[in-house]
Parts: structure tokens; C-alpha cells; sequence
């Protein structure tokens, strides 16, 4: 059994089972996958993956043990390279971070400026997704940090942080009727075209769950993962926006208007997750303590514990 062979099959699975594309990844011929994978399941007298034909169509009840057993493997010499990266090349390698967009755009850059100025050799890596991606590439190890809305502190696997908690605001063209019939109300939103976050983002599951509450149907008319998107919609005039409040700038968007929207929804968190069992370099906990001052390694270490 090769160290290889368990590389394979995890890059197979998170490809959702696409040989082709997890050839890609890895940088190397499809044959040369396929073939790696029959000699560990001769090796191991037993199929890891379901076939049909040529084509993989799910993990065997074996197989699903030994992805999870590969992936601790793999995910322990991913520590200890990690161990000696630290002593050998202290201020090189690299960062992943995990995220939605409206965190990468608003909340991030601050901090990850700092960092950058001074870590200039570490490679920083930012994957934007929404929050259930966001968890499952710091559960899977694919990201060193994830940083997103309350469904990642759900998981076993990660230690979440509570960063900040923010709220909606409502924007709107300049001129709306809204603007003139204040205050800002459930119903009132209701009667109008509203923009807003895909509902994979949970803050959206929050907002849905406030209008049945209140019995009422929000006219949604379009939904997306981006606050910019949304906002230039509601530029062209096709709807209200409702967002997250730090998205709004009043400089930037000085083009459109902004209501606030607190005392409609109740707060979301933004929580910051770490796998349990990673060894995390030394540059980690200070890009850590750049977003959250009062956090720093030995608070980390402590929850950890």
C-alpha cells in the first residue's frame, strides 16, 4: 500500500468520484489513477469505489471506512510536514482560507493586508463558497481557516469562534416609496420585488424562517452569493435589496439608499472554525489574532484542550 494509492482515492472522492477530474488535480494521467486504484483494491482483496462499466458510481460499505482512515493518514502526514516546516522554513508556506464573499470582501482585507506585509513568502489562498462548503473544506483539510455564518458550528470536527455578529439592512433606489414610509416593517417589505442571499447562506434560512413567523410571503425575485450583485439590481431598478449591513458602504454606494433592518431579524454570528486535530504553523495564529485581537495562541490552544 503506497501513500499514493490513499492520496488517489481521497482526491477521487472529493471530486465526487470523477476520475477524470481528480486526474487533474493530481496532476497526472487518468490511466495512471485508475490503475494505482486496481492494485490497491487487489492488494486489499475488496472493491473501495462501485462501477458501472468504466465509471465510478459510489463507495462500497468497506470503502467508506478506508476513505475515512486515508484521509486520517493523510491528514497526520499533512502535520508532520507541517512540524518541520516550522522549524525549517519559519516565515514560508502557506495559508487557506475558506469563506463567503461577503466575508472576503468586508471583513477580511484588513487583516489580510497585515498579514501579507508581513508574511510576504507565505502563500495566502482564499476559497470562496457558501457556508456549507466553507465547513466542509476546513473539515476536510483542504483550508487551514474557515470563516463564515453559523452553520460551521455544527460540525464535530472543528473548533468554531465566535468573530463578531452583524444584521440586515435594506437598500433601495434612490426615490423608493419605502424611503417615505418608515418605520421599516415585515409587511411593507413584503409588497415589494426583494433581492437577496442565496438560500444556501443560513442567514437567508433565518430570514424565511422571520416572514413565516409573521405569517408572510417575501416576493423574492431573484437570489444570489454576492452583495454586489445583489446591489446592482437594485440599481437597475428590479427590486429591494436586503443584505448584510457591513455590505453597504455609504461611500461606494452612495448611489442607493439604506435602511436599517435590526429590529426585523435577530442578530447572525460569524464564527471562525479550526480543525481539532491540525497542527496549525506559527503564522496562522497570528493571521488568527489580526482578525480577532483578543485571540491569541495560548486562548486557541486552551479550547482546543
Amino acid at each position: 500500500m503506497k501513500l499514493l494509492q490513499l492520496q488517489y482515492v481521497r482526491e477521487i472522492v472529493r471530486q465526487g468520484l470523477n476520475i477524470s477530474n481528480a486526474s487533474e488535480a493530481l496532476h497526472t494521467s487518468q490511466s495512471g489513477v485508475s490503475r494505482q486504484i486496481q492494485l490497491l483494491e487487489e492488494e486489499l482483496k475488496l472493491q473501495v469505489f462501485q462501477r458501472n462499466g468504466k465509471r465510478l458510481t459510489g463507495i462500497t460499505e468497506p470503502g467508506k471506512t478506508i476513505v475515512k482512515l486515508a484521509e486520517r493518514v493523510l491528514r497526520e502526514m499533512d502535520n508532520i510536514k507541517r512540524v518541520g516546516e516550522e522549524f525549517t522554513q519559519k516565515d514560508k508556506g502557506t495559508l487557506s482560507i475558506a469563506t463567503t464573499h461577503t466575508q472576503s470582501r468586508y471583513f477580511l482585507p484588513p487583516a489580510v493586508k497585515k498579514f501579507m506585509q508581513s508574511y510576504p513568502n507565505v502563500v495566502l489562498t482564499i476559497h470562496q463558497g457558501n457556508p456549507t462548503q466553507v465547513a466542509d473544506q476546513v473539515a476536510s483539510g483542504e483550508a487551514d481557516v474557515g470563516i463564515t455564518t453559523e452553520t460551521i458550528n455544527t460540525y464535530d470536527k472543528l473548533l468554531c469562534m465566535p468573530c463578531y455578529q452583524w444584521n440586515r439592512c435594506l437598500i433601495t433606489p434612490k426615490g423608493h416609496p419605502l424611503l417615505d414610509d418608515l418605520p421599516l416593517s415585515l409587511e411593507k417589505i413584503a409588497k415589494y420585488p426583494l433581492i437577496t442571499y442565496n438560500i444556501a447562506y443560513s442567514g437567508s434560512a433565518l430570514v424565511k424562517h422571520v416572514f413565516d413567523q409573521a405569517g408572510l410571503e417575501p416576493n423574492i425575485v431573484l437570489t444570489a452569493i454576492d452583495a454586489d450583485v445583489i446591489k446592482t439590481y437594485v440599481e437597475l431598478g428590479l427590486g429591494i435589496g436586503l443584505l448584510a449591513d457591513m455590505a453597504y458602504d455609504p461611500i461606494n454606494d452612495a448611489h442607493l439608499s439604506m435602511l436599517d433592518a435590526s429590529h426585523l431579524f435577530p442578530p447572525s454570528t460569524t464564527y471562525l472554525g479550526l480543525r481539532k486535530d491540525a497542527f496549525l504553523r506559527d503564522y496562522v495564529y497570528d493571521f488568527i489574532q489580526l482578525l480577532l485581537p483578543d485571540l491569541n495562541r495560548k486562548k486557541i490552544l486552551a479550547a482546543l484542550k
